[in-house]
Order: C-alpha cells, then structure tokens, then sequence
C-alpha cells in the first residue's frame, strides 16, 4: 500500500468486561471517545467502515451518530472484520477519497463456544457431524504439531497465559483482570491436549473506533498522532493447515500471517527488529508462541529460550499484548483486530497507564489470525 501518509488522529474503546450495553450501544461509545479524542465532530468524518461478527449492521450507527449522509460500508470477515475496516479506511484516505475516515468494530456475544455453520465455510454437514467444527480441536492440533517440531513445553504454554493474566489486571478495561500463575494454569483442567482451559480466550463483547485523518488534517488538529505505516490484509495461500481446513498437504505449511506480516513490513520500511511493542492474536496460548516466529519476531524453537525468561513482558526485550490480548480480554470477534491497534497507539503516545512499556517505544505492531485462514497485520511509528 503507497501514497499520502495516514494518521491515527483518534483512539476510542469501551470496557471489554460483561455490560448490560448492546453491542451497537458499545459502538457509540467507541466512536464518539475517538473522535472525542481527535477533537473532530461526526460531521467532519468523510468515509466510514465498520463491522460486527453478532452484534448488528456498523451503518446502522448513524442513526446515533447522526444522518449526515456520510458513505458507511459493512465489513465481515471473521476475526479479520476489525483489520479489514481499518485498511479499508486507509484506503479512502491514500486515494484522496477522504481526508477523514472512521474505523470501528464491536461485538456481543452470547455466553458459551462459537457455533460456527459447516455450510457457511463451503464444507459438507458431515464435518460438523464428525466434530471437526469444534475450533478447540484445532488449535491443539496445530499446537501440538509444532511443540513436537520445535521442542516447545506446554509450561511455556502457561507462561503465555500467566502473563496475559497479569497484564490483564493492569488494564482497567480488561474482562479478566486476576493473575494467574502457570501451575493454576496447566492444573485449570484439559480441554483439548495440550491446552487447558485458562490458556484459552472466549467470546466477549466491546468496541473500538480509530479516527484516520492525511497529513493536512494532522497538522491542523495538532495533539498526538500516531503515523500508520502499513496495514495489511492477506488469506491463505495453498499448502496452509488452517481452522475449517478438512485437510493438508504433505511438507512444510505455509502461512498466513507470515504473509501478512512480511508485506506489511515491506511496506512499512521496517523490520521485525524495530519494533518495540507487539500485539499478536492469542486466541489460545499456543497461537502466540506460533505468531512470534510466523510474524518474524524469533526463530521456530526459540520462544523455549525467550518466553520463560520475561523477554516477551511488559519490561522485556518485546514486549507482547500489553493489554491481556484476547486471554484476558475475551474476543468480540468486530472489535479486537482494532483493540491491538488501539493498545499500540496508547503505548506509542505514552498513555498506557501501569503497563506502559519503558524506554518511550517509538514503533509498533499488531497481528490478528482467524478463519478460514486470514491475516491482518499493521505497523505503526511516532
């Protein structure tokens, strides 16, 4: 992605904590805190993208907002919806369409599991009938796959976990906010093996919104801006063993997110090594030990010397999910692609509160993963 330079002007987000609010109702909040924070009225918003996963049509926000005739577009694609709004803002931004444009995402979810449809995954009703649509199932394949390849233990594991927790209780805004170490971890029963239940995140609700503005807008608006430099969408490539997939070919897997993260990079003119602080998609504990080396940040194998030892915390070489990630934070499937990026932006303005991390990070990155096998990544600097 090339052109004008794009700026994250305004930062809003709600409690990811269980509310009586509908998940529309969360929108608003969302969208007027960020616009609260870029000093712009609604009127002033130029192009809007939004979605939701369960929670209702992101157009339908206006009636709130306000009927100003701005063009709002809907955006589902899974745990993507948030990424995919959100380059779809810069869009407007970089081709001139707009010089001010609204990303939000939002979600409510019902107590329990996902329960995801055979039929709307393009698979046979007999996938579902066989169990093989129960997401639990393969993440701990794709875990346990890659503990055996790359010497992976399953406290480490837990110490992704365990930290999540703790991050969680330094956000105010976070579902789960108790610590947790890693034995009450790995002793919080199976589920499906190697993962147990608190090493993983569940469905939630909450809403995010970013105001994006050009660089003429910036300078007029003054306050502290965050430069977008790369925002990236990408779906799998074949050779890939994703959620949904009924099968995978022999040899290596391909990936995803390393896709995404490689384009985004390129596009940023950065590398994994500039980057003071991550968020990377932590649906269980096992997908961030898999995205660090995905997304570049280490070599397969590696996280067993770098994890145990503090790297990946708050005051660690790199620091990863500040905020709890979706461990703590639950996922509203709309909302939480905009949650890391949110997260990055407080971070890199020095706004993080208790989990700031130290140093003044002058760059970041996020990473989402969800199904069928898609992939957002951005890159961000001060």
């Amino acid at each position: 992605m090339s052109g004008a330079d794009v700026l994250v002007c305004g930062a809003g987000i709600t409690s990811f904590a269980r509310t009586e609010a509908t998940g529309r109702e969360l929108a608003v909040q969302a969208v007027r805190a960020a616009l609260h924070d870029a000093g712009l009225p609604w009127s002033r918003v130029r192009a809007a993208y939004g979605g939701s996963d369960a929670a209702g049509n992101a157009d339908t926000l206006v009636s709130e907002l306000g009927l100003t005739g701005v063009p709002f577009t809907n955006v589902r694609n899974g745990c993507a919806t948030g990424g995919s709004a959100l380059v779809s803002a810069v869009h407007a931004i970089r081709s001139g369409a707009a010089d001010v444009a609204l990303a939000v995402g939002f979600d409510k979810h019902p107590r329990g599991a996902f329960a995801p449809r055979p039929a709307e995954w393009g698979l046979d009703e007999a996938y579902g009938r066989d169990g093989l649509m129960v997401t639990t199932q393969f993440f701990a394949l794709k875990i346990q796959r890659y503990m055996h390849d790359h010497g992976i233990s399953p406290r480490t594991l837990a110490l992704v976990a365990e930290k999540a927790y703790a991050n969680g209780a330094l956000n105010p805004l976070a579902w789960r906010r108790k610590p947790l170490d890693a034995d009450e971890i790995l002793a919080s029963g199976m589920v499906n093996d190697p993962l147990t239940r608190y090493m993983f995140c569940s469905p939630g609700q909450g809403a995010v919104a970013l105001v994006l503005c050009s660089r003429a807008v910036a300078r007029e608006l003054g306050g502290t801006p965050v430069t977008l430099r790369a925002a990236v969408v990408r779906t799998r490539s074949f050779g890939s063993f994703e959620v949904f997939s009924p099968w995978a070919p022999p040899g290596i897997p391909t990936s995803v997110s390393t896709d995404a993260a490689q384009q985004a990079f390129e596009e940023a003119g950065l590398g994994p090594a500039d980057i003071d602080v991550c968020q990377l998609q932590d649906t269980e504990s096992g997908a961030e030990v898999m995205h660090l080396a995905e997304c570049g940040f280490c070599a397969h194998g590696e996280q067993e010397s770098l994890i145990p030892f503090g790297a990946t915390g708050i005051g660690g070489s790199l620091p990863v999910n500040t905020d709890g990630g979706c461990i703590a934070n639950g996922e509203p499937i709309g909302a939480s692609g905009l949650r890391q990026v949110h997260e990055v932006v407080q971070q890199l303005r020095g706004r993080a509160g208790e989990r700031q991390v130290p140093g003044d990070p002058t760059a970041g990155f996020t990473h989402v993963y969800g199904a069928p096998g898609v992939s957002a990544c951005t890159v961000l600097t001060r």
